[in-house]
C-alpha cells in the first residue's frame, strides 16, 4: 500500500502535525485489512484513535482523516440524508364569507372559507407549512454540496436539518455518515457550522482570533508552538497573510474587509479540522471577487478531506465551476439534485434548454420562480461499535477553558479602555457630587437625616452604575451560541471566567467611590469603618453586576433590558427601608423587602455608621430641632427642657445625650442582622445571580429550531 499521511486542512499537511507521522506508520502495515469495504465509521475512527493513543499517548478526539495520496481512499466519508421532512404551524389567514363582503364573493371563494375540509393536523386557526418535503441526497469528502433556491425555498432549513439544529422530534427522516446515524454528541465534535453573520470580537486581530479558536478547539496535549504553527498554516490557506495583524474592526474601528471577515469566520470553525463543514450563505453580502475567494477557500478545505455543505443564493459563473454537487429547492421540495455539468441536459429533457452564454444557475432559478407561479408548480447499515461514545465532548479541561476565555476577554477589553474609563468617570463624578452635597455632615438631627439620604442614594447608585454591564453579554450572545453549539468550551467555564474578569474592575470602582465619599462626607469609624465601607461597596457592585449579567442572559434586547433593570432597581430602593420602615410595610409586600438587593448594603452601612453606643447624635435642646418648636429661641428651648426635666423627674441639661446611634437603628427598624451578615448576604446574592445566569445560558442557548 502507498504511504498514508494525516490529512490536514493545510497545504503543508505534516508540518503542522508532525507527531502523527509515527502513528500513521504503525497503521500503514495493517490498515489495508481494517479498511475493507465492510468497515464502518465507528471501526475506522476507533482503529485510528487506538493507534494514535498507542503511539503518542494522545487521548483527544479523532479529527484527522486518512487518505492514500496515490490511489482512491477505500472508504470515503459519505454524508447521506434521506426523506427529510420538516413542517411548522403558522397562523391561518381568516377570510369572511361572501355575504359579509361589500362586493359579495363567488361561491368558490366561500367554499374555500367554510366548505373545504381541514388537512390533517390543521385547525381553523393554524395550518401546517411544509419547509422540507422528503429531501434526499448525499455529499462526499473532497466535494462541495451547494443548496440553491429562491428566498423561502428551504435552503437554510436544510442546512440546519443536516447540522442537527432542528429539535429531534420535529424533523423526520435520517442523516447518516457512512451509513451510521449521526448522534448529536459526535456531530458536535466532527463538524462545524459557519453562520451567515460574522460574529467576531472587533478588537482582536485576525491572528489572535484564530489563536483563541485554536486554544478552545485543539487539545491541550498539543504544544503552544504546534498550535501557533496550525494557525499560521490556516492563515495562509485562507489567504489572510496580509491581514494577520489587523484587527477585525467594527463601526467605530477600521478593520479587515468584508471578504476577509467571512474567511476569518470560516477559519475559527475549521481550526480543529472538522470532517463536515456546514455554511449558511457564506457569500451573502460580498462582492463577486470576495465571494469567489471565499468559495475557492472552501474548495481547498473540501479537497483536503472534508465534506463541505453550503447554501448559496445565486452563484456566479466562476463560483459554479467550483461546486461539485447541486440541490435546487422550491418551497421545500427538490427540483434538481446532481452535478452542475448535468444541469443543461436535465433542463433540455424537461423542455427548457439553457441558452448558450447564459449563467446556468440564474436560468434555473428564474425558471423555478416562473414555474412556482404556475398551476402545477415545480411538480411536472448496522454497526456494533457506537462511535459517539469514544468522542470526547470537549477538547480541553475546565480550567484551560477558563484561562483562555479570561485571556480573550481581558485582551478585548484592553483594546477598548474607553468603556471602563467612562464607567470609572461616572462613579467618580457621582462620588464627587455626593461628597460636595453632603460635605462634612455634623452629629445633629439634621445631620442624621442627611446621612440616611446619602446612604440610600449611594447604595442605589452602585446598582444603577452596574446597568452598563447589560450590553456586554448581549453583544457576545451570538458568538457564545456559535462557540458552545459545537463544544468549543463549557457554559460553566464562560460563566466563571466572566465573573473572574469582572472582579478587578469592580474592586477598583468600589475603592474609587469609597475614597471619594467616606472622609469627605465625614462618616464614622476611622480606618476600620472605611475598610468595611469599601467591602460593602464592593459587595454591592458584585451583586449588582451579577444581577444585570443574569438579566442579559434572559432578555435578548438592550433597550428592553435597560427598561427592566431600571424598573426593578427602583422597586428595590422603594422597599429597602429608607422610604418606609420595615415595620410599616404592608404584610402582602413584606416579601419584596427581603428580596430587595438595596436593603442589605443599606442596613450594613447604617450599622457601620450608627452602631457605636457611645456616639451621641442628639443632645439637650437639639431634641426640638426636627419639630415645630425648632424655630423658637434657644433660651425658650432651655426653659422647655427644664419643664420636661421636672415633669419626668430626670435631670436634663443642654449636654445630656438624648439619642444615640443605636436609637437611630431602632427607629429605622434595623434590628435583625449584623453588618457582617448583611455583607455576606449581599455577596451571596451575587453568587446566586451568577448561578441563575448559568441556567439561563443552559436553557436559553440551545440554538435549535423547535
Amino acid at each position: 500500500m502507498s504511504p498514508i499521511v494525516a490529512q490536514n486542512v493545510s497545504s503543508n499537511n505534516d508540518s503542522s502535525t508532525p507527531y502523527f507521522q509515527h502513528s500513521l506508520e504503525l497503521i500503514a502495515g495493517e490498515f489495508s485489512t481494517a479498511t475493507a469495504p465492510s468497515s464502518t465509521l465507528g471501526q475506522l475512527l476507533q482503529h485510528v484513535g487506538d493507534t494514535r493513543k498507542e503511539a503518542t499517548g494522545d487521548q483527544t478526539s479523532v479529527h484527522e482523516l486518512l487518505v492514500d495520496i496515490s490511489e482512491p481512499r477505500p472508504i470515503p466519508f459519505v454524508l447521506s440524508f434521506n426523506n427529510l421532512t420538516y413542517s411548522v404551524k403558522v397562523p391561518r389567514k381568516m377570510a369572511l364569507p361572501g355575504f359579509f363582503r361589500w362586493s359579495g364573493g363567488s361561491a368558490a371563494a366561500d367554499a374555500a372559507v367554510v366548505g373545504n375540509p381541514l388537512a390533517a393536523g390543521d385547525s381553523y386557526f393554524t395550518r401546517t407549512k411544509m419547509l422540507l418535503n422528503d429531501i434526499s441526497g448525499e455529499a462526499q469528502d473532497g466535494e462541495i454540496l451547494a443548496v440553491l433556491g429562491a428566498s423561502g425555498s428551504g435552503k437554510s432549513t436544510l442546512i440546519d436539518a443536516l447540522a442537527n439544529r432542528i429539535a429531534k422530534g420535529s424533523l423526520k427522516g435520517n442523516v447518516t455518515l457512512n451509513g451510521e446515524t449521526l448522534e448529536s454528541r459526535m456531530l458536535k465534535v466532527i463538524s462545524a457550522y459557519v453562520m451567515q453573520d460574522d460574529l467576531l470580537f472587533p478588537m482582536l486581530t485576525v491572528e489572535e482570533t484564530l489563536m483563541f479558536a485554536a486554544e478552545f478547539r485543539l487539545p491541550r496535549t498539543l504544544s503552544k508552538s504546534k498550535k501557533k504553527m496550525r494557525v499560521q498554516v490556516l492563515i495562509d490557506q485562507l489567504g489572510l497573510r496580509n491581514a494577520a495583524k489587523t484587527i477585525i474592526g467594527d463601526e467605530g474601528h477600521r478593520g479587515v474587509s468584508g471578504g476577509e471577515r467571512r474567511r476569518v469566520s470560516i477559519g475559527i470553525d475549521i481550526i480543529h479540522d472538522p470532517i463536515i463543514l456546514f455554511l449558511d450563505e457564506p457569500t451573502s453580502g460580498l462582492d463577486s471577487t470576495s465571494a469567489f475567494m471565499v468559495v475557492k477557500v472552501l474548495q481547498r478545505i473540501a479537497q483536503s478531506g472534508s465534506i463541505v455543505v453550503m447554501s448559496i443564493h445565486q452563484p456566479s459563473y466562476r463560483i459554479l465551476g467550483l461546486l461539485d454537487r447541486l440541490i435546487f429547492l422550491s418551497r421545500g421540495q427538490t427540483v434538481y439534485s446532481g452535478s452542475p455539468t448535468n444541469l443543461p441536459l436535465y433542463f433540455s429533457e424537461f423542455g427548457h434548454p439553457i441558452p448558450e452564454n447564459e449563467n446556468k444557475t440564474e436560468f434555473a432559478l428564474d425558471l423555478i420562480r416562473e414555474l412556482e407561479g404556475s398551476p402545477g408548480g415545480t411538480k411536472s447499515a448496522t454497526n456494533d461499535i457506537n462511535s459517539s461514545l469514544m468522542v470526547p465532548t470537549f477538547a480541553n479541561p475546565f480550567w484551560k477553558e477558563m484561562v483562555v476565555l479570561s485571556k480573550r476577554s481581558i485582551l478585548n477589553s484592553k483594546r477598548m479602555p474607553e468603556l471602563f474609563g467612562i464607567r470609572l468617570a461616572a462613579v467618580l463624578v457621582t462620588g464627587s457630587i455626593l461628597a460636595t452635597v453632603f460635605w462634612q455632615l455634623d452629629n445633629s438631627p439634621k445631620g442624621v437625616q442627611e446621612r440616611l439620604g446619602f446612604f440610600a442614594f449611594a447604595m442605589s447608585t452602585t446598582y444603577y452604575t452596574c446597568a452598563d454591564a447589560l450590553p456586554v453579554f448581549l453583544q457576545e450572545r451570538y458568538i457564545f451560541m456559535r462557540e458552545t453549539a459545537y463544544n468549543a468550551y463549557r457554559r460553566l467555564s464562560y460563566v466563571i471566567s466572566n465573573a473572574l474578569v469582572a472582579l478587578p474592575g469592580l474592586i477598583f470602582l468600589s475603592f474609587a467611590f469609597a475614597m471619594a465619599t467616606f472622609w469627605a462626607v465625614g462618616l464614622d469609624g476611622g480606618l476600620s469603618g472605611f475598610l468595611f465601607y469599601f467591602l460593602i461597596m464592593f459587595a454591592s457592585f458584585w451583586s449588582g453586576s451579577s444581577f444585570v449579567t443574569f438579566l442579559s442572559g434572559v432578555v435578548p434586547h438592550v433597550m428592553l433590558g435597560y427598561t427592566i433593570v431600571v424598573a426593578i432597581l427602583a422597586y428595590f430602593l422603594l422597599f429597602s427601608g429608607f422610604f418606609i420602615n420595615r415595620d410599616r410595610i404592608p404584610g402582602y409586600w413584606i416579601w419584596f423587602h427581603y428580596l430587595s438587593l438595596v436593603k442589605y448594603p443599606y442596613e450594613a452601612v447604617l450599622r457601620n455608621e450608627f452602631e457605636n453606643p457611645s456616639k451621641c447624635l442628639v443632645r439637650g435642646i437639639q431634641i426640638f430641632d426636627n419639630s415645630p418648636l425648632g424655630e423658637i429661641p434657644s433660651a425658650m428651648k432651655v426653659r422647655l427642657l427644664q419643664s420636661v426635666s421636672k415633669s419626668l423627674g430626670v435631670r436634663i441639661t443642654r449636654s445630656t445625650c438624648m439619642t444615640t446611634g443605636l436609637d437611630i437603628l431602632k427607629q429605622e427598624g434595623i434590628t435583625d442582622l449584623s453588618k457582617w451578615n448583611c455583607l455576606l448576604i449581599t455577596v451571596a446574592w451575587g453568587f446566586l445571580f451568577r448561578i441563575l445566569f448559568y441556567f439561563s445560558l443552559l436553557l436559553g442557548s440551545k440554538n435549535k429550531r423547535s
